[in-house]
């Protein structure tokens, strides 16, 4: 069984190559360094005047934690509360933050039920404007928190917002992007397009639609909570630029439980759209990814 279904996904990625969809792939060419890829070309506000609130779950990630939180700390943007919220870790995790020394930076240490519950904890500790959660194996690119605000600054209906993605090997070189086209509620109904690195959404939303992450769900949080914004009627848009980096390894949970991830993907997907609407939904997915493939027919820069 499980060997059929890696040939399945082995074919439909080829198909994807093809076709020149990147979307749901994450090995796309020959390793290059993060730091010749220009990411980010928003204009920027004058002054600084939301404050963000980034939480990072954390367990056993000792080797890239560090890596995240620099990318974190070394933010231009000034407003930033920044909590780690670490279910125990028994490798080098605790020392890698203690070595971290900034006000803006809190880490807290008790067991927790998952990543989801981890979240939910940390957020419990903040009080910012805009929130948003990063895990403690991705990136934040340079200037990316000074991107998102002056886009919620600038668009005060958008409750919010997601951007276009990198793609890193266990080195931190780019192997991959995701370029995606205007957000589209319906297509994000049936499928998870939206990058969670780069997913940052107004605290009044936030509270509107509950509060907290579904803390049962181990693998598809993220799209279930983009789910349930779109369920309370938020606006949600994509700015076309790189604020975050998307890491892939060995030990990552998306590719060690893929089976477990799909099933649960399943039971998102039914919860917010009937099985015979999804059917209906089909013909707007494919609009949507040759417009994909229509921006992604330029080179990265």
């Amino acid at each position: 069984m499980h060997s059929q279904q890696r040939r399945d996904s082995r074919f439909v990625a080829r198909l994807k190559q093809k076709l020149g969809i990147s979307l749901g792939l994450f090995y796309l060419y020959d390793a290059r360094p993060l730091n010749g890829v220009r990411t980010c070309v928003l204009p920027v506000a004058e002054r600084a005047r939301l404050t963000f609130s980034l939480v990072t779950p954390s367990y056993n990630q000792g080797r890239y934690i560090g890596e995240t939180i620099n990318s974190v700390l070394s933010q231009s943007y000034p407003l930033l509360e920044y909590v780690i919220q670490d279910s125990l870790s028994a490798d080098e995790t605790p020392e890698v933050i203690a070595s971290f020394h900034d006000p803006r930076l809190r880490a807290f240490y008790e067991k927790d039920t998952g990543q989801a519950n981890a979240i939910n904890r940390g957020f419990l500790r903040t009080s910012g404007d805009i929130m948003a959660y990063l895990n403690s194996d991705d990136l934040l690119l340079p200037d990316a928190l000074t991107q998102v605000a002056a886009y919620f600054e600038a668009n005060p209906d958008v409750d919010a917002l997601y951007a276009d993605r990198l793609i890193i090997d266990e080195q931190s070189n780019v192997i991959g992007h995701w370029r995606l086209p205007a957000h589209s509620s319906a297509v994000t109904r049936v499928v998870d397009y939206v990058p969670q690195e780069t997913l940052f959404w107004r605290r009044s939303l936030w509270e509107q639609a509950g509060g907290k992450l579904d803390d049962t769900l181990q693998f598809a949080m993220d799209w279930d909570l983009v789910l349930k914004f779109q369920s309370v009627g938020a606006n949600i848009a994509h700015i076309p630029v790189f604020t975050g980096a998307f890491r892939v390894h060995a030990s990552q949970k998306t590719q060690a439980a893929l089976t477990a991830g799909k099933r649960e993907m399943r039971h998102v997907r039914n919860r917010y759209t009937r099985r015979s609407a999804q059917y209906f939904l089909f013909p707007l997915h494919v609009l949507y990814l040759f417009r994909h493939v229509m921006l992604d027919a330029r080179p990265l820069e």
